[in-house]
């Protein structure tokens, strides 16, 4: 009997057996081991975590635990707590609110994670692993962090953890952007945790007392209680302990260390600082879950404290499931320069960039961007320190804005009373320095207005943080960012295209991928998208990728010149006739070189399909100044591509006009071949002109042809003769259609074009013989097809008529 007594009591294997022993340990525990509808022999079968749980609970039972061990709800209590969330449909909190699908996610992944670890034997090692770091008891300042607009720099991380880190394999992380419910996600923990102590960690004093509101309105005020020291027990179960870093950095060598299971690390890219990172390693026991919104920005901090990831929301889902509000965003090119103003410790020196921003007539300029551009649309203005958030307000004031500056100098109860006036709307415009950037959420702020720029992408993406969370009036939230509009990713301001490694940027275009659905109907648009964009990624390929998917969208004037010339060759090869006006206009008005516009039009006279537009790519080329080169190749396009094949003649009308005109830079010797080259390309049409004006050509044109040796150059000099006595046009079709097979007939026919007239007068000639292109419009051929189609139902019914009228043959006897 001795022995049997000192095995562990394990639960039966029949499902009677099982049901009866999961409602012991059930009672015992505070937990369901078994829910509705489910099979013990299964969900209980030997090995599986939840009968690992329950072995282990009969056997503190059977030796006379009135209660759960320390260990046993460290390893077993929040599995079961999440599994009894997640097993209704759909998971609730005490309230009633129901858990949305990304919060599920997180609980879900947590869950997966300790039924893993159950396979693990724990490893408790005590809190007092680590030595107690005496500098923690400096200044009693309970809010680390709230005044951070005093200094601009972002605290220090620690080099990463080298040596034991005790309880690591406890501590999990979920990254869900800010406003994506990240407080609720907490409050789903909170519920799977009822019979656990549960602390949670802040950096701000000002969260402390909005996870209180928070909670106490999920309905889990009755378990708040203050932290729990040595020596002292829990006055109620379960309890919920809400604190700041900064006071658990001093005090958790004070902590019960019986009082607490779980521990919920809220911000915790906030925690990194080695007093705080240190506290967590030494208060080792708890389990510890990290929350943050950081988008890979301190990703190796971050999970050197919390190694294990349960879930991941990325800001893009997040928006694309309609979760937070979409971001659209409006450059502003920058009044003043900043590449003066060094970065300290991660970000630009508050003060120097103060000294470089915080002047009246920026300030003045600023105030009057925002009321012309968003009237009184609620939003927070971010500036360069607390004197120039008091100027920013008092100009913003000026031109009959609402608006108020807050800072770390503010009393609790005024700050309080702006914040509270903000929400019902006697306040319109909020300007701080870093005092809003994390920690403070209101749903009908719209606008985030980066006066003060910022080289910290966790700075940044905390500030448009304040912007995210959906609202019935807001259709969007909008970013206005203070650097050149075609800025790349590499500049040392970060914007929110470098923050999302956008591709593009269009003004007034989402930038956050749109939802799935639409969820803010009613709202409007305070930012309409303009019709042109310019790519911002410094990647080269990506770059050309923008150009050549969206070329017809792209504003030339933000591309450098080889990137203006790569546009130009496709826009010239894919533009369609009923654009050309527009496209003409980007030239026009400047906004693309004279490079690129040479380009577009030879890249369109070349290789664009519709054949008028061709045809008016060419003529306007040839009607500005061109240089030798580029001519040759128009030449050597119009006379031999086949894409001119049955546009050559007016192509060459076009070319030789150019020439009439004094357009090509050359010498006259090259002028002159090019005029005969292009001649003789067109030989038809000039044989046809010069037999239509003069009888006799034909015969000469034919006896020059078919003779040789001296009879050749006899018949030579006689046409050479004649064309030189005929009009200009004439002789100079005449000679276009000659062609001598000796040297002297070629000298002779030589002499004969240069004795005609100067190069522009022959080649102004040459093009009189050619027919002028058809001017005709899509309406007139419209108009053309219309009367032959007529013309074909006209001849249809009359065969039919005239059918019916011929008597049908009789048949034969």
């Amino acid at each position: 009997m001795q022995e049997a007594t000192e095995q562990p009591t394990l639960a039966p294997e029949a499902p009677d057996g099982l049901a009866a022993a999961a409602l012991q340990a059930e009672a015992w525990a505070g937990e369901p081991f078994l829910h509705p509808d489910e099979d013990p022999a299964v969900v209980l079968a030997p090995d599986t975590a939840r009968r690992r749980a329950l072995d282990d609970a009969l056997a503190e039972i059977g030796g006379g635990a009135p209660e759960p061990s320390y260990e046993w709800k460290i390893r077993y209590a929040l599995m079961l707590g999440l599994e009894r969330v997640l097993s209704q449909s759909p998971p609730r909190l005490e309230s009633g609110t129901e858990l949305r699908r990304h919060q599920i996610d997180a609980l879900a992944g947590m869950l997966t994670e300790l039924i893993a670890a159950t396979q693990v034997e724990p490893e408790l090692n005590g809190n007092g692993a680590a030595v107690e770091d005496e500098a923690a008891a400096e200044a009693d300042d309970e809010d680390e962090g709230v005044h951070l607009e005093e200094r601009a720099e972002e605290l220090p991380l620690p080099l990463e953890h080298v040596g034991k880190d005790p309880g690591a394999n406890r501590r999990y992380r979920f990254r869900h952007p800010t406003a994506s419910g990240k407080t609720i996600a907490a409050a789903g923990f909170v519920e799977a945790a009822r019979t656990l102590g549960v602390l949670i960690l802040t950096h701000r004093r000002l969260l402390v007392s909005q996870f209180h509101r928070e909670l106490k309105a999920e309905g889990y005020g009755a378990r708040f209680e203050d932290a729990i020291l040595r020596g002292a027990s829990a006055q109620r179960p379960s309890p919920v302990t809400v604190q700041t870093y900064a006071w658990f950095a001093r005090h958790w060598n004070d902590l019960n260390p019986a009082a607490y299971q779980l521990v919920i690390a809220d911000e915790a890219h906030t925690a990194l600082g080695e007093k705080t990172s240190n506290a967590i390693r030494s208060f080792s026991d708890p389990i510890y879950i990290g929350m943050t919104a950081t988008e890979q920005l301190i990703a190796k901090q971050v999970s050197d404290v919390f190694p294990a990831s349960i879930d991941e929301l990325p800001l893009g889902d997040a928006a694309r499931r309609g979760l937070i509000a979409p971001l659209r965003c409006l450059r502003v090119p920058p009044a003043a320069a900043i590449s003066s103003v060094p970065i300290v410790g991660g970000d630009f020196e508050e003060r120097a960039l103060a000294a470089v921003l915080d002047h009246t007539a920026l300030n003045q300029a600023a105030a009057s961007l925002y009321r012309d551009r968003f009237e009184n649309t609620p939003g927070i203005v971010y500036a360069a320190g607390v004197e120039h958030a008091y100027n920013l307000a008092k100009e913003f004031r000026a031109v009959g804005l609402r608006a108020e500056a807050v800072s770390g100098r503010t009393p609790p109860v005024q700050l309080a009373e702006t914040l509270a006036a903000y929400e019902r709307g006697e306040i319109n415009v909020l300007i701080n320095a870093m005092l809003l950037a994390e920690g403070w959420n209101s749903p009908r702020a719209t606008v985030c207005m980066h006066l003060a720029p910022t080289a910290s992408r966790r700075v940044y993406q905390q500030r448009i943080g304040r912007i995210m969370r959906m609202h019935p009036r807001k259709e969007a939230g909008v970013v206005i960012d203070f650097v050149p509009k075609g800025a790349t990713h590499n500049e040392r301001v970060v914007s929110l295209h470098s923050l999302l490694d956008a591709d593009f940027y269009r003004e007034g275009a989402r930038v956050t991928p749109a939802p799935r659905r639409r969820v803010q109907r009613r709202a409007r648009r305070k930012l309409s998208p303009a019709p042109w964009l310019v790519p911002v990624t410094p990647d080269v390929k990506r770059r050309l990728a923008v150009l050549d998917r969206e070329w017809q969208r792209v504003d030339p004037r933000f591309l450098d010149d080889d990137e203006q010339l790569y546009w130009a060759t496709i826009a010239g090869r894919n533009v369609r006739f009923d654009e050309r006006v527009e496209f003409v206009k980007k030239f026009t008005e400047g906004k693309a070189n004279r490079g690129a516009l040479e380009q577009f039009l030879n890249a369109c006279a070349a290789e664009n399909p519709n054949r008028r537009l061709r045809l008016i790519a060419l003529a306007d080329r040839v009607s500005m100044n061109i240089d030798r080169a580029s001519y040759d190749d128009l030449v050597t396009l119009v006379t031999q591509a086949p894409t001119w094949e049955k546009d050559r003649v007016q192509g060459v009308r076009t070319l030789l006009r150019a020439l009439g005109e004094s357009k090509v830079d050359a010498p006259e010797q090259i002028l002159a071949r090019w005029t005969w080259r292009l001649a003789r390309s067109t030989r038809k049409v000039q044989d046809r002109r010069a037999s239509a004006e003069f009888p006799e050509a034909k015969r000469l044109l034919g006896a020059l042809a078919n003779s040789r040796g001296h009879r050749h150059e006899e018949n030579a000099a006689k046409l050479v003769n004649a064309a030189l006595d005929q009009p200009r046009e004439v002789g100079a079709a005449l000679l276009a259609s000659a062609e001598g097979y000796t040297p002297r007939a070629n000298q002779l026919i030589d002499a004969a074009r240069e004795r005609l007239g100067s190069i522009q007068e022959v080649a102004n000639a040459l093009a009189d013989n050619l027919p002028a292109p058809k001017a005709t419009s899509g309406r007139s051929r419209r108009r053309r097809r219309k009367r032959k189609k007529k013309s074909q139902q006209a001849q249809q019914a009359q065969v039919q008529a005239q059918a019916q009228e011929t008597p049908a043959p009789a048949a034969e006897a």
